[in-house]
């Protein structure tokens, strides 16, 4: 083995944890620390978007390092990546570069869960050499939420060793924890605005489902006394439709987080004859209204409450204005995989003659429109043509099995 091989620096080589610990604390300003703190506490409730990037600045100011910065954690897909923000000082060109978890500094870091000192991390880990950057000097402190999940680190680069000690170490901690504290505290007041967004959201859709309940229900008590033989009979009839009824929006109730509560994981042709199911009321006058053909596709209980939703919003449509509205009004569900999208389509043919695309979208369509687009970042793009509604629906494949 060559003698240059023996002499590479190990990952061990370039952290100097004990000696961190060890280094004097300098004359340091505590009434700069009070008010650093007092100035991120007022930016956590006045202007929490700018707490971040001014953690970052007083990271420097009161280390007197030439760069600063963030690596904020992103543990998907794992092992996960840090991704640079809020940079600084020299490096501040590097902003929204990623670095892996498992081989930096920073996961070191988070590893040993305290402030951190590496001399020249250049020496082990390539991807700062290959960037040209020569680091005499960083502290690193971990950023935890609740003292628990990882946010990522701070870091601030000095340019000569010799320079950070362990006042630097134990005043960075403090404000680091404080952040951790404020970041928790600022997430909750957004999750509790879009908690209460979403509840305001639901209660619109629950009237707009109720209301189509009733005209569906109408629908299928008209029709079942036409066709049925004796009060039996209709009652018989009736009964089935308004099970499948009640199958078929049992599919699509929604808690905040927009699971399913229909347990199982159905394939796209199951769930979609399911949602159709009860629309499909004309079986002895008339042949099958629906046309389903489509290759598997599974689907899990997320995608499954969204495009039961969808589904049910273009049948609840059909039945109120377009092809289901009559007799002999025909629906073609057909679906195929193109690389890694799936194109659905929905193709309306039989029904009242369209003379002009609807002048108002109504909160059915919105809601079909804003699932496709929101849930599974795809897209719905309606063509009204003379002889009926065709809709195209591109979808992620992989969106689907979550």
């Amino acid at each position: 083995m060559a003698l240059s091989a023996l002499l590479e620096p190990s990952i061990a080589d370039v952290f100097a944890i004990d000696a961190l610990a060890k280094r004097p604390a300098k004359k340091f300003d505590y009434l700069q620390e009070k008010h650093a703190l007092q100035d991120l506490a007022a930016r956590m409730v006045d202007q929490p978007e700018d707490m971040l990037p001014r953690f970052v600045d007083l990271a420097m100011e009161m280390t007197g390092g030439v760069s600063a910065g963030l690596s904020l954690y992103e543990e998907n897909p794992a092992p996960g990546v840090f991704r640079w923000q809020y940079l600084r000082g020299i490096l501040a060109p590097f902003n929204g570069a990623t670095t892996p978890r498992n081989f930096s500094p920073c996961g070191v870091t988070l590893d040993h869960n305290g402030p951190v000192l590496s001399i020249h991390p250049e020496r082990v880990y390539n991807w700062i050499s290959d960037a040209n950057i020569v680091v005499p000097e960083v502290l690193l402190v971990p950023l935890y939420l609740d003292g628990v999940a990882p946010l990522g680190t701070l870091w601030i680069v000095s340019d000569k060793e010799n320079h950070f000690d362990s006042g630097h170490a134990r005043a960075m901690t403090e404000l680091a924890t404080f952040v951790g504290i404020a970041v928790r505290m600022v997430r909750s007041e957004q999750r509790l605005q879009q908690a209460l967004e979403q509840q305001e959201t639901l209660t619109r859709e629950m009237g707009h489902r109720i209301n189509n309940l009733f005209a569906i229900t109408d629908g299928m008590i008209r029709t079942s006394a036409r066709t049925a033989g004796s009060k039996d009979e209709l009652a018989e009839t009736l009964s089935g439709r308004m099970h499948a009824l009640a199958i078929a929006n049992g599919l699509i109730r929604r808690d905040f987080n927009e699971t399913a509560i229909a347990p199982g994981a159905p394939d796209l042709r199951e769930l979609v004859e399911t949602i159709l199911a009860p629309y499909d009321h004309d079986e002895k006058e008339t042949p099958l209204r629906f046309t389903v053909e489509g290759p598997l596709v599974p689907c899990g209980d997320r995608a499954t409450n969204g495009i039961a939703l969808i589904c049910h919003e273009l049948a609840t449509n059909a039945a109120k204005y377009g092809a289901l509205k009559v007799a002999e009004g025909r629906v073609a569900v057909t679906w195929r995989r193109e690389d890694d999208m799936l194109i659905l389509r929905w193709v309306e043919s039989g029904g009242p003659i369209i003379d002009a695309p609807p002048v108002k979208t109504g909160f059915g369509s919105s809601l079909a429109q804003t699932t496709v687009v929101r849930q599974f970042h795809g897209t719905l793009d309606c063509d009204w043509s003379h002889g009926g509604l065709a809709v195209t629906i591109t979808l992620p494949i992989n969106g689907l099995s979550a």
